[in-house]
């Protein structure tokens, strides 16, 4: 192993203190943890934790962005796991469903970070408009290789399903939740892109 290796691996401390603070950020809220809780449940000192997170702002950047790897792999997987774009924009809504059928589900970490971060201008906001930007840029790619019709309308009533679900799937019973959202999306793949979902 090279020292080049040894550089560019993330620490131990780092894993921990990330998977730590994703833990609890999502289950609790980002404001309500402070860096005393984090590195206590993480098991590293105040020092560790700013060598590798100049500031806890830095922390929850990296939390979103941890977030975002997640769903874009999950989605990437449903996109190559079906021929068809209209396939694939329900395999991606399967992901969705599956996520709010888990224990835990708390709603969007990022619909929860914005009802935090509210100001426009600040970088916690801004990564989230980045993860909604490349999620609404993905689905609508999808709908216009499955479609001759203008896929933007199409592709913001989705974003529009997935964001109504996942905040009334930790308000109400998860299944249904799933259930009504899935019915949703399929009713609008089948109308923009009609037999070609098969």
């Amino acid at each position: 192993m090279t020292h080049g290796d040894l550089a560019t691996r993330p620490s131990e401390a780092r894993l921990r203190l990330l998977t730590t603070a994703t833990r609890i950020f999502y289950a609790e809220g980002i404001h309500a943890v402070g860096v005393d809780r984090i590195t206590a449940e993480a098991k590293v000192t105040r020092a560790t934790f700013y060598r590798h997170f100049p500031s806890k702002e830095d922390l929850v950047l990296a939390y979103l962005r941890a977030v975002h790897q997640l769903e874009r792999d999950r989605f990437d997987a449903a996109v190559a796991g079906n021929a068809s774009p209209g396939d694939a924009l329900l395999g991606i809504a399967d992901a969705i469903a599956e996520s709010i059928r888990t224990p835990g589900f708390r709603g969007c970490a990022f619909l929860n970070a914005a009802a935090e971060y509210p100001a426009a201008d600040h970088p916690v906001h801004r990564e989230i408009i980045t993860h909604r930007q490349w999620f609404l840029e993905t689905i609508t790619a999808l709908l216009a290789r499955a479609t001759d019709e203008p896929a933007d309308p199409a592709a913001r009533h989705y974003v529009m399903l997935r964001d109504g679900a996942m905040a009334a799937g930790c308000l109400f019973d998860p299944k249904l939740v799933a259930e009504t959202f899935l019915h949703g999306v399929e009713g609008l793949v089948r109308i923009h892109t009609g037999r070609r979902t098969t």
